[in-house]
């Protein structure tokens, strides 16, 4: 893994960064795995309680590297979802780093029971990276959502993905959430 992987941290997303937020989002790259949210709705998720919005900042001088948002903070339920996150350097681990230090707080600081995302199948690394990490497949939304891909116009299933509480503590008992 990069030297980068091993320096990342999350800081809380000010209204202010929310144009780099939307051209990350918007990139080439990361368009076909995602669905862009409006303005509006990365405003709501940085000021509403439920959701927590952040920039993905990583190596030597902490550069922004992409966001991640969580919802369902404040679920009843205890049920935590990974919306999203977006890199934008990719390939140097940073996914991998970015993905413990949520189940980190998750699990430890927001006392989730279960912490769940959906992932478009034909988002094939996101999907080995998350199966890797101790997240197991629960179902898919099959034909769920509209794509258009290099002129092609179809649809492509989701695939819902989680990690429960006692599951998590038992990869910390292995050893298996270390580092990167």
């Amino acid at each position: 893994m990069s030297d980068a992987a091993t320096r990342i941290r999350l800081r809380p997303t000010m209204l202010s960064d929310l144009d780099y937020v939307q051209s990350v989002e918007t990139d080439q790259h990361n368009l076909p795995f995602i669905t862009p949210w409006e303005r509006t709705q990365h405003e709501g998720a940085v000021r509403f309680p439920d959701f927590r919005h952040f920039i993905i900042e990583a190596g030597a001088d902490y550069e922004r590297a992409g966001f991640v948002i969580l919802q369902g903070c404040r679920n009843p339920h205890k049920s935590v979802e990974l919306k999203r996150i977006v890199l934008q350097p990719k390939g140097q681990g940073l996914g991998r780093a970015c993905v413990r230090l949520l189940k980190q707080m998750a699990f430890r600081d927001l006392h989730a029971h279960r912490f769940w995302l959906d992932v478009k199948s034909l988002n094939t690394r996101a999907l080995a990276l998350y199966a890797s990490e101790g997240f197991v497949e629960e179902g898919r939304l099959r034909e769920s959502v509209r794509i258009h891909n290099d002129g092609a116009d179809g649809y492509d299933t989701l695939v819902v993905m989680s990690m429960l509480d006692r599951e998590y503590q038992a990869r910390v008992a292995l050893g298996l959430e270390n580092g990167g």
